[in-house]
């Protein structure tokens, strides 16, 4: 399975052909939870987090919102505390559209007050929104949920401190259970959230704790020497791809979402690049392109 903690980091200097800035930002996350029998009614045997899970994606798509159906993926987190199909599912068709950037994999934690930490995470500028997930344990559908952090503000800088001091529980709307350990009773409704306006047992509308994102780092880096305008195409692509306007291209080299270097090839004075591309799986690479003097270019190209 696979496990993300940052999407090519050393490779994506600049996704798009423009030259322009960009910036990697690393932050370190902190959920702290107050799950207590007082403020909650009780306290279940066996309590405790599942994995804090997650992705950083831009605004073409949503993984939570309230009045809505949960995905079959946050419906695995919320009733059973399982990741694979959010992160199989959910988080790589993003990614392979293009939408998201990375899965957030971190640790859960085995009581029901505590912190879970999750440390240099890094996020480049073309992916700021924070969605993050895990589960009240155990529980009918009972999360924590986050829905499209802003880690950048209004004019463009990545924000140095996100507090969000009161955190409620949500509801998956996936079953009908209405306290801790209740038997499975698949239900279809939308997603709701136990706060003051809907102040449900045992949660009775109180907080569950609170989340702190804190900027550790931030590395400019700039696409200064690209190669002139090469084009690939087609884009999205079954396998058999073409570089056109290659004359200057030294090396094609081939990168996964893993950061691995899958394919390169080395090229002389080639007018034009064929790469047959079907052995690779289905999914969203980058094409890094150099020449001679050491200049290169990325582009982003989607295999399905």
């Amino acid at each position: 399975m696979k496990r993300i903690t940052f999407l090519l980091s050393l490779i994506v200097l600049s996704i798009f052909n423009d030259i322009r800035a960009q910036s990697i930002a690393t932050y370190d996350i902190v959920f702290t939870s107050t799950w207590n029998a007082t403020d909650h009614t009780s306290i279940p045997p066996n309590d405790h987090w599942s994995r804090l899970v997650g992705v950083n994606h831009n605004a073409n798509v949503s993984f939570i919102e309230i009045s809505t159906m949960a995905s079959q993926g946050v419906e695995s987190i919320a009733e059973n505390g399982i990741n694979d199909t959010f992160e199989d599912v959910d988080v790589q068709n993003a990614i392979n559209a293009g939408n998201a950037e990375q899965y957030i994999y971190g640790p859960s934690l085995s009581t029901a007050a505590g912190t879970i930490t999750i440390s240099d995470l890094e996020f480049t500028e073309d992916f700021p929104l924070l969605s993050l997930f895990t589960m009240v344990a155990p529980s009918p559908d009972w999360m924590m949920a986050i829905d499209a952090l802003e880690l950048m503000d209004t004019s463009g800088n990545w924000k140095t401190l996100i507090e969000i001091p009161v955190l409620y529980v949500h509801d998956a709307g996936t079953d009908a259970g209405t306290n801790y350990t209740s038997s499975d009773a698949d239900v279809n409704t939308p997603i709701s959230i136990f706060d003051g306006s809907n102040p449900i047992a045992p949660f009775n509308g109180n907080s569950i704790g609170s989340l702190t994102v804190t900027l550790t780092n931030v590395l400019s880096v700039e696409d200064v020497s690209p190669l002139g305008s090469p084009k690939i195409f087609p884009n999205p692509s079954t396998g058999n791809t073409t570089i056109s306007n290659a004359q200057s291209i030294k090396n094609v080299e081939i990168y996964n979402i893993l950061g691995s270097l899958v394919k390169s090839k080395n090229f002389e004075n080639a007018s034009k690049i064929d790469l047959n591309l079907r052995t690779l799986q289905k999914g969203m690479y980058v094409v890094r392109l150099s020449d001679a003097s050491g200049n290169t270019k990325t582009q982003k190209l989607i295999l399905e």
